[in-house]
């Protein structure tokens, strides 16, 4: 099949599909402008003093504070980014009651932003963080405005509720995307290289009909699929029908 025959055929699994759940990567955002990770233009092909795995681990975070906020607060700041059309499509697709969840490695928000509501964030937020020291919350404006290290009125360091490198996923979060997976009739997998684990082994709690991959190189998951669609993800949702 070619590209717009493979569009065809996943309109025709959606239609027929009754519960489907949507596990969406760095590549759903990147039509909004946002740079996905490992891509040929990601985030991480323009670090070169420090490996990206540094600047957003855990360690960096607690040894050298200055280094991880300037690497985050110029990188990961998606406040004025809008919904692209995935995002959009994706919530009319639960507005008539098909998309029962939406999983996302994704911490921008943008889902929430186009109006989704049953939102799965297994690598946190930019939008929720909270002070280490006494625990009060603050407002994602408020971190990235913040000169240096963001502090709270206590003294203590503001941590923004992403996932870090060497940390755990949130068991809350997690668990709720393990048992939505686990009973999706239609899994459709967008915008990841399915390479980052643990995420990516929950593709294997799939027992459904159909798995779908869209993306715009191969995955490891790509042989077992039902439906393969290697091309750009706007392309693809520009010619589906909600």
């Amino acid at each position: 099949m070619n590209e717009l025959e493979k569009v065809k055929e996943l309109q025709k699994l959606i239609e027929e599909a009754n519960n489907i759940v949507f596990f969406g990567g760095a590549g759903v955002s990147t039509s909004s402008g946002i740079k996905d990770f490992r891509g040929k233009n990601g985030l991480y092909k323009s670090v070169t003093d420090y490996p990206p795995e540094y600047l957003l681990s855990s360690a960096c975070f607690y040894k050298e504070p200055e280094l991880f906020f300037e690497f985050y607060k110029n990188n990961l700041n998606s406040l004025s980014v809008e919904p692209n059309i995935v995002h959009k499509y994706l919530k009319k697709l639960e507005d008539k009651g098909k998309l029962k969840a939406i999983v996302t490695q994704n911490i921008d928000g943008l889902h929430q932003s186009a109006g989704s509501t049953n939102v799965l964030e297994i690598h946190g937020s930019i939008y929720h963080n909270h002070c280490l020291k006494c625990s009060k919350s603050y407002d994602v404006s408020f971190v990235f405005e913040s000169v240096g290290i963001p502090k709270c009125s206590c003294g203590g360091t503001i941590k923004p509720n992403v996932v870090l490198y060497g940390e755990m996923l949130p068991e809350k979060a997690l668990n709720k995307a393990c048992l939505a997976i686990s009973n999706a009739d239609l899994l459709i997998v967008a915008g990841t290289s399915l390479t980052v684990e643990p995420a990516a082994s929950m593709i294997n709690l799939f027992k459904g009909k159909n798995l779908v991959i869209l993306n715009d190189s191969k995955t490891p998951y790509d042989s077992v699929a039902t439906l393969v669609i290697h091309a750009d993800l706007k392309d693809i949702f520009e010619n589906l029908k909600a």
